[in-house]
């Protein structure tokens, strides 16, 4: 027989020449090598299930046909696994950017305010060591203690920026007491110390100050606290997404659009726009009822990041701590000889007064003291004193700025406010839709797919022609439950009308200029030591620092125009 003629037929193969035409015979018999080669590449399941040509499975659930096919029920079952474990690659390698952004901003947030931490810790403590000697070795556990508990609330501890602010009060009080208020008292007894520290907020020697300190780094700490939180729940949401379930009906639908057009041979062809639209809406309506309180999340958190680079910036409340600080030890040592009349009746006396004057400070043999100065002169030396202390410690020492790292996330994340309304359509561009004159409809090669196209969430899916939707994923209906409560906890709204002291709200705007009692400006109760004597004239004292502002925490360091 010469090359190219067709075979001599036998009559026990006529029933097969009515289904293969002649012209497939003198080609060549049908072959479903293409199916193999895709099956192999893409590592589905078993070379073996494969058959070498077309021919008959009557037990196919999904890629029923009336013509032969290079499917079987095997390769039907391996089919639903990898197109599950496919989608759910593609849906995480979108979803990829959008995680890296909220880990990435978690750790820079809390590697920048640890350094900021670290930063102010030691610009505090330098002012004992410049100012205060007599207090620097003993104040560098409670300071320490004080950013140590900072930085936990921050984290998520049950502490309080109260508790951490009182505490720090409670141990400096007896160091100011012996070291500055009556340095002649000399070492005293465990049992004194501990009284002056559980009186501390009794005898009230630090004035508002404690106060005023709590409630600004409250109104800051609080909203980074709460910015903290919130990126560990977007990450939380995202984990969600990447493992979310497909129901039976979902991995049969998907098999239909991206497998069964190999059981004919057509491993080309992709599927109709929207044919694709119709089958992942009507897997993911979970994920697109996540939509809205998504938005509202991010809508959330650019309001949050934007109120920690305004009104409640961090830094200027950490930077603010060595101020209020000196403040209060200034307030203490102007109001001496009264606390130490009301120590007096509360603790008893301490040990034996015993003077230790240094040899700097002893007069001369035959010299009588010096009077001492009234109460104007010590004044105008404190508050001199004061206004020397400079803001920053050094240029260099300077972390990475909060508003820079904020800024750059806001803007970042303004790009996936919309991220689940629009990842059906994510998931049908680029390489699993192609535009071309024909597509697959899930049952055959057309020109153009006339069914409806659905839209997104679960009530839309009741007209869905590709998948029936019967209800959504109970762990993603958890995780948008969640969702809401997180929105409805920063908005302040949940268990009613939360107390605006110390409680951010979106859309605040910037911390008013005015500085009421309620900004802790003014001394609260007949205990209270009187401030007013410490008041300066010449503007250089103000204690609502968050409230006047960069331009006037300058005015107090004398550094404005520099």
């Amino acid at each position: 027989m010469s090359q190219g003629m067709c075979p001599r037929v036998s009559p026990l193969v006529v029933p097969l020449l009515l289904l293969l035409s002649a012209g497939e015979l003198c080609l060549g018999s049908p072959s479903c090598q293409e199916v193999r080669t895709a099956f192999q590449l893409r590592q589905i399941g078993p070379l073996k299930w494969v058959p070498d040509v077309p021919g008959t499975d009557e037990e196919l659930q999904v890629c029923q046909h009336r013509g032969p096919t290079c499917c079987t029920r095997k390769m039907e079952e391996s089919y639903q696994v990898a197109v599950r474990r496919e989608t759910l690659q593609t849906i995480q390698s979108y979803s990829f950017e959008l995680k890296f952004l909220l880990v990435g901003h978690a750790t820079s947030f809390q590697d920048a305010f640890q350094s900021l931490l670290h930063f102010a810790q030691n610009h505090t403590s330098s002012l004992f060591e410049s100012a205060y000697r007599a207090l620097a070795r003993e104040a560098t556990a409670p300071v320490k203690e004080l950013f140590t508990d900072l930085s936990l609330y921050i984290l998520g501890s049950d502490d309080t920026v109260e508790g951490a602010v009182q505490r720090f009060y409670d141990n400096l009080f007896p160091l100011v007491y012996n070291r500055l208020v009556n340095p002649g008292i000399g070492t005293m007894r465990q049992e004194y110390v501990e009284c002056l520290r559980m009186t501390r907020q009794d005898v009230n020697p630090f004035g508002s100050h404690p106060k005023s300190l709590v409630q600004e780094l409250s109104r800051s700490f609080k909203a980074g606290r709460t910015l903290s939180k919130a990126l560990n729940m977007g990450v939380e949401v995202i984990n969600a997404t990447e493992h979310a379930a497909f129901t039976r009906e979902c991995g049969r639908a998907l098999v239909r659009m991206h497998y069964c057009s190999h059981c004919q041979g057509l491993t080309l062809i992709k599927p109709c726009v929207g044919y694709c639209l119709n089958v992942m809406r009507g897997c993911l309506p979970g994920l697109a009822e996540l939509d809205q309180p998504w938005w509202d999340y991010i809508s959330n958190l650019e309001e949050l990041t934007n109120a920690m680079a305004g009104a409640h910036d961090l830094e200027l409340a950490l930077l603010g701590i060595r101020n209020q600080v000196n403040d209060a030890i200034l307030y203490t040592q102007l109001n001496g000889p009264r606390l130490t009349a009301t120590v007096d009746k509360v603790c008893g006396q301490p040990a034996e007064r015993v003077v230790h004057p240094s040899p700097e400070t002893m007069p001369p043999p035959g010299s009588t003291p010096a009077p001492k100065p009234p109460i104007e002169a010590q004044l105008g030396r404190l508050s001199k004193k004061r206004s020397s202390l400079p803001l920053k410690s050094s240029k260099n020492d300077k972390p990475r700025s909060l508003k820079k790292i904020s800024r750059d996330f806001v803007s970042y994340m303004q790009r996936y406010k919309t991220f689940y309304s629009a990842l059906a359509e994510l998931l049908c561009e680029g390489e699993l839709v192609r535009d071309s004159s024909t597509c697959w409809s899930g049952e055959d090669v057309v020109e153009s797919y006339t069914n409806r196209v659905v839209g997104n969430g679960l009530q839309a899916q009741k007209l869905n022609p590709e998948v029936k939707v019967r209800g959504l994923d109970p762990v993603l209906t958890q995780v948008k439950e969640r969702l809401q409560r997180f929105n409805q906890e920063m908005l302040g709204k949940v268990g009613g009308q939360s107390d605006r002291v110390g409680t951010w709200e979106p859309g605040s705007g910037d911390a008013s200029g005015d500085c009421d009692d309620e900004d802790g400006c003014q001394g609260s109760g007949e205990g209270d030591l009187k401030e007013d004597n410490i008041i300066a004239k010449n503007g250089e004292y103000l204690p609502c620092i968050l409230s006047t502002g960069p331009a006037a925490i300058f005015k107090l360091s004398g550094l404005q125009g520099s």
